[in-house]
């Protein structure tokens, strides 16, 4: 399960459905959880991580942003939508200018490079991609870029920044992943989780 962002209505969903998750509301530094009445170990980890560990197998079930699945993904079955940490990657860049005018290679700027290249290559335009770690609306502020490409809740961040959206890319939102294996192997049990949850979304 992913850290931070999805974890606390990932917590609310597990007690909903039946699982005591508790043990998570007060965690401190632990990583590793087991649900007190199931048979069910809880992973937190970084979102890319989370994709790594059902990937490799060691964990059967992720709860993973569709922005990571997007980024990273690559070998597992994606089977459920839940409906929360909805958000939207966004190409935004500063206000009053238009994005495509001009002959020039467009340059943006942004944490999701895979995300970035397959979006302008379906549009048919050649950019140069600059990955950002930290902030990435200070790119267009520099002059280090024309655009961004990045994630967007509400817009505030980036009207604080004189930045607007230009086009939306994707709707986002926590999804349910599951390792190519566990599907067969232990489907009973991936079907046992994956129909309480559903109820509850």
């Amino acid at each position: 399960m992913t850290k931070g962002r999805l974890e606390e209505k990932s917590v609310e969903l597990f007690n909903k459905s039946g699982y005591d998750a508790n043990e998570l509301l007060d965690k401190g530094r632990k990583l590793l959880f087991k649900i007190k009445n199931a048979d069910i170990e809880i992973v937190l980890a970084k979102a890319a991580d989370v994709i790594t560990y059902v990937e490799h197998g060691v964990c059967d079930i992720g709860i993973v942003g569709k922005d990571t699945i997007m980024e990273c993904g690559k070998s597992f079955y994606e089977v459920l939508d839940l409906n929360f940490g909805k958000c939207r990657f966004a190409l935004a860049g500063l206000k009053n200018k238009n994005f495509y005018e001009g002959y020039s290679q467009k340059v943006i700027a942004t944490k999701y490079p895979n995300v970035t290249k397959r979006y302008f290559n379906e549009k048919g335009v050649d950019v140069e991609i600059v990955k950002i770690d930290g902030s990435v609306e200070l790119a267009p502020i520099l002059g280090l870029a024309d655009g961004i490409v990045d994630i967007v809740e509400t817009g505030s961040t980036l009207k604080e920044n004189g930045l607007v959206i230009y086009e939306e890319i994707a709707q986002i939102s926590a999804r349910v992943i599951v390792n190519k294996a566990s599907i067969k192997l232990k489907k009973i049990e991936v079907d046992d989780f994956i129909g309480r949850i559903s109820r509850f979304i």
